[in-house]
């Protein structure tokens, strides 16, 4: 997009106001050529535009239709951009995008503070969310999937602060990820045993660092005569191959302060709802407790994702998750834990901008008080040779091929 420079804060304002005022209530109805030839006309009558360039001008235009026709504004080629997967906005002149792994700042910049301020209220009011000073974060969803995250700025201290993380138009496959060298075909091959036979699943990672896609991956591999309930704090997966599926998604307060529908209890309500199987889009807080009592309750083959810098420190983030819901012995925590998840996946960005399966490995025992690992595959040695310790999930599902896998 040019900058423009000849043109004044003062004078894009004025001219937003002046075009809103001459299209009125029929530019909702209006195609975008004519909307933009409209804008270009208004434009170019203006005395001012025979003292600017030709890409001044247009850039102006391009300005006005984004601010008229197109919900993320200015943002709009970006959000368009399928090559984009990130969008992040530090205050009104400071734009980054993630492209192929890697962030670029870009030439852009708001206005004003307003005006960004403008955009995330917009976002916020199509999903049902408010945000203002009393209210200074949202989380929320944009209709094409992507997630949105906005904090407001008076605790921002460098001004609004959006983050757009967008998701892929095609659902990512196992296939996809051996292509890519996410994980290689025998680790792949492992994982689709671990599915199919009900292993609980675990994915743990950093910001960005694939987990959510690689849920994605594992609920593909589901069988399609099972039923699903997925519960997600704002819903971003996309599970489109199983008929009987529930998808239900946290609800915050509303402004009287009543109406919230948090993790846990959606979690409580799954249970009653007959489920094969419960995929939990991230764990972040008390509905540990209530994830790890699905699992101990015959529901196998649940999957779920939670943040941590290794399998270890995902272990730890657990236990510290669940002692912050309940009053139980440590103890007695590391047990849950161990008996509920049979697996944890590690995910991780590479500084390449790649996102890669660093380790997977099932939880075993408790020795001297501390969770112990059997690791299975590593992106150093590939699968360990390593068999699993719990063997009893793969003698209940017929037609479970583990002879060429060595499990």
């Amino acid at each position: 997009m040019v900058m423009m420079s000849f043109y004044t804060k003062d004078d894009i304002h004025r001219y937003i106001s002046e075009i809103r005022l001459l299209l009125a209530e029929t530019v909702e109805e209006m195609s975008d050529a004519k909307a933009l030839e409209i804008i270009e006309g208004y434009v170019f009558s203006k005395d001012r535009s025979q003292a600017c360039s030709h890409e001044e001008n247009f850039a102006l235009v391009e300005r006005l239709f984004l601010s008229l026709r197109k919900e993320m504004d200015i943002l709009q080629p970006f959000v368009d951009d399928n090559s984009i997967t990130e969008i992040m906005v530090n205050g009104k002149d400071k734009v980054f995008v993630e492209k192929n792994g890697q962030i670029h700042q870009i030439p852009l910049a708001f206005d004003s503070t307003e005006d960004l301020e403008e955009l995330i209220r917009r976002i916020a009011g199509r999903v049902q969310r408010e945000i203002n000073e009393l209210n200074p974060i949202v989380d929320a969803r944009l209709s094409d999937g992507s997630r949105v995250n906005a904090v407001y700025r008076n605790v921002a201290l460098n001004g609004p602060i959006l983050t757009i993380r967008k998701f892929p138009e095609r659902i990512m496959s196992m296939r996809d990820f051996i292509l890519n060298d996410t994980l290689p075909l025998e680790a792949a091959n492992f994982l689709r045993v671990l599915v199919k036979c009900g292993f609980n699943c675990f994915v743990s990672g950093g910001t960005s660092s694939g987990k959510t896609t690689m849920l994605n991956v594992l609920a593909q591999l589901i069988p399609s005569d099972e039923r699903v309930i997925v519960i997600e704090d704002s819903a971003e997966l996309q599970i489109d191959q199983l008929d009987n599926i529930v998808r239900m998604e946290c609800r915050n307060a509303n402004v009287t302060g009543k109406g919230a529908v948090d993790m846990s209890q959606l979690v409580k309500a799954s249970l009653r709802m007959r489920p094969d199987r419960i995929i939990i889009g991230e764990v972040r807080g008390g509905e540990v407790f209530d994830m790890i009592n699905a699992m101990n309750t015959g529901h196998s083959g649940s999957l779920s994702t939670g943040h941590a810098n290794s399998i270890s420190g995902m272990i730890k983030r657990l236990e510290a998750m669940f002692m912050q819901s309940v009053d139980f012995p440590v103890n007695a925590i590391r047990s849950q834990i161990c008996e509920g998840i049979d697996v944890i996946i590690h995910m991780s960005r590479m500084k390449d901008g790649s996102r890669k399966v660093i380790e997977i490995a099932e939880l075993d025992s408790i020795q001297n008080g501390e969770i112990t690992t059997n690791t299975l595959y590593d992106i150093e040695r590939g699968l360990t040779g390593n068999k699993l310790i719990h063997r009893e999930k793969l003698k209940e599902v017929s037609n479970c091929d583990t002879g060429l896998l060595g499990i």
